[in-house]
Formats: C-alpha cells, structure tokens, sequence
C-alpha cells in the first residue's frame, strides 16, 4: 500500500496541483495538520482515495471540530498513529515515547516544516511541509507498505513551493 503523507501546508486557498498530482496516485493520503483551512481540505480530499488527517494548531475553528488532535489506523498488520504536535527538531525522543503511549509501530506527526525519517524501535516521520519549509525543500514523505508489514520511504521533494530563505541563501554561498 502507498501512503501519502504531509503536514503544514497552511493555506488560505486550495493545494496547489502539483501537491493533488501526488495525493491522486496513492492509496491513502494522511495530513498531520494545520490545512489553515476548510477549502485547503477538502480540496485534498476530493483528490484523494483515501484520507485521514488531524487538526493542527493554526486550523480554523471547523476543522478543529471536524477532525480529531490525534488518531490511530492499521495497514498490513501495523499500526500507525498520526498528530500534529511535533517538537524539538533535532529530539525526536519525545515522539518516540508519544508512539510507545499510543502503541504505534509508526508515528506520523508535523509542526516542524522540515522532513525527518527516524528509525528505531518505532518508526518517526515527519513529512515537512510542501509549501511552507523550514530549512529544508518543499517535501511530503512516500510510505510503502507491504502485505508483511515490511515499510519503505522515501522524501520526496516537492516543487510547488520555494525553499525556505536560509536553504536559498546557502546555496547560494
């Protein structure tokens, strides 16, 4: 199964083509919040297969009421929680033990605008953000998983928006 995810993409309009393109070929999309808005998504969600999300910090009052602050969900026999609430971009142990309070192999969570991929005990993503990154290229994060349980992953960069101006600057020295 292809799992989608993405996470702070803070807009007052809907996703930009580029992002649907993306969601529109997999088999489960999941947003770890901050849409900002009701038409951000539901625009994703008329794209998607399958979508499941959670409110984040900066949504509108309806999407905090439509959409929960955390969730969990089973592929292939894993179990996988999503939230919004990252923290500490370079300490992921908080997250660690968040997935271990949830009993998740997988924890799918945002905030930070800049993707991590962390394999331990559990698996911890971030998928960044494919509009508005922080020190990093607009992103989402590709999950395969298989009938045995078994994920791979990728970050895939995202060019529906620019990099964030430290990225930019560096490159440039």
């Amino acid at each position: 199964m292809r799992i989608v995810a993405l996470s702070d993409t803070h807009l007052a309009g809907p996703m930009p083509a580029g992002v649907l393109d993306i969601a529109r070929g997999a088999d489960l999309v999941v947003h770890a919040g901050d849409f900002n808005t009701l038409t951000a998504y539901e625009s994703l969600q008329g794209a998607c297969k399958k979508l499941l999300a959670v409110h984040g910090n900066c949504d509108a009052p309806e999407l905090e009421e439509e959409l929960p602050e955390r969730r969990t969900f089973d592929v292939h026999g894993v179990r996988f929680g999503l939230v919004h609430s990252g923290k500490h971009a370079t300490d992921v142990t908080h997250m660690r033990y968040l997935a271990l309070e949830l009993g998740v192999g997988v924890l799918i969570f945002g905030h930070l605008h800049r993707p991590i991929i962390d394999r331990g005990d559990v698996l911890l993503v971030c998928p960044g953000s494919p509009t508005h990154p922080r020190m990093s290229d607009p992103s989402v994060v590709e999950l395969n998983v298989g009938k045995d349980g078994v994920i791979s992953g990728s970050i895939i960069n995202v060019m529906t928006g620019s990099a964030c101006g430290y990225i930019q600057f560096a490159r440039s020295l």
